[in-house]
């Protein structure tokens, strides 16, 4: 057997799987997104019963197999609980969840993703900014990570000044100051709009979570 790996992750996704286990997606800072079987997780007395759950960030102990990873043991730092308590806030978190999957790859360095996954998560229960607001930052340093953004929008003058300023600011802001502002309603709608067309063109496939999330902020 290879010796253990301690990788620094969230739970991304966990999925019943035979009759005790799960089935949970890792993003981690070092291997990227990963699949790991918590063996036993769904078992009452289970040591790994609350670890193997999607939102939990910590430390996680783990073997590596041929097509997938056995989690064995975690030290969880965050399970997120002002988050899971609010039905608004669990679905925008879900959806973070989900588009963070879609755009990282297996064993690829995960560590700026990981980090505004979890900045994110510490910034939706605040008053402020705007769940909105927020669901715009995070698609937008999203696809900057990911190398996809198209800078120049920053530079559109048929835009309002203070849009792209704001534009400007989650293009370089780094991680801790991503979410320390507000914007005023028709800045914000025009942020929105221009968000809202990027993410159309740049995300190829529908996510179930944003579905949802559509559907539950329209009502």
């Amino acid at each position: 057997m290879s010796d253990p790996l301690k990788l620094t992750g969230m739970v991304l996704q966990a999925v019943p799987t035979g009759e005790y286990d799960r089935r949970t997606v890792l993003l981690t800072k070092e291997r990227g997104k990963i699949t790991a079987f918590a063996r036993g997780a769904r078992r009452t007395n289970s040591a790994l019963l609350a670890a193997a759950t999607p939102f939990a960030f910590g430390s996680f102990t783990l073997y590596e197999g041929k097509n997938a990873y056995t989690l064995v043991q975690a030290e969880i730092s965050d399970y997120f609980p002002e988050v899971r308590q609010d039905v608004t806030a669990a679905c925008y978190a879900c959806y973070f969840m989900e588009l963070a999957e879609y755009y990282t790859r297996e064993n690829l360095e995960a560590s700026q993703m990981l980090n505004l996954l979890y900045v994110t998560l510490r910034a939706l229960p605040r008053p402020e900014p705007d769940d909105e607001l927020i669901r715009c930052i995070f698609e937008m340093k999203a696809m900057v990570i990911n190398g996809e953004y198209p800078y120049e929008a920053a530079n559109d003058t048929s835009l309002m000044e203070a849009t792209r300023y704001a534009l400007s600011y989650v293009i370089r802001a780094p991680m801790q100051k991503l979410y320390r502002f507000t914007l005023q309603p028709e800045v914000f709608r025009e942020f929105r709009r221009v968000q809202d067309y990027y993410n159309s063109i740049t995300v190829d496939r529908k996510l179930k979570s944003f579905e949802i999330l559509r559907q539950m902020t329209e009502t």
